[in-house]
């Protein structure tokens, strides 16, 4: 994924059709979030094996794609808008990560990051 490029061609889409007033960071935020749900109520209420048959329906995958994608395309307008490398930034998140979730502690286990040590 080359997201600098993805970015562009978001700022000229946004750019041709007069939103860049609608995109500041907390309009983005709310869009994230509201996609996110979106993609959640999709899986609402279904089992595991429900899910695993769904993701072999066209229609159904389709939609759970485009959700997937609305929540990456309002990300990356907003880390670009607000400065974020995304890459660097989920790289560093990734290192924190291996230092919060030890695996000596955590490898096969669900528990939040501060019960571990409990």
């Amino acid at each position: 994924m080359n997201e600098k490029k993805l970015q562009k061609i978001l700022s000229q889409f946004a750019h041709k059709r007069d939103w860049e007033q609608f995109h500041n960071l907390k309009n983005l935020a709310i869009s994230i979030n509201i996609e996110s749900s979106e993609l959640l109520e999709i899986f609402q209420w279904k089992k595991e094996d429900e899910i695993k048959l769904d993701l072999k329906k066209k229609l159904i995958k389709e939609k759970i794609s485009d959700e997937v994608a609305d929540i990456m395309l309002y990300l990356l307008r907003f880390s670009d808008l607000a400065k974020i490398d995304i890459e660097k930034c989920c790289l560093e998140k990734i290192r924190k990560n291996e230092k919060k979730y030890p695996v000596s502690l955590s490898k096969g286990k669900s528990t939040k990051y501060n019960l571990l040590k409990k």
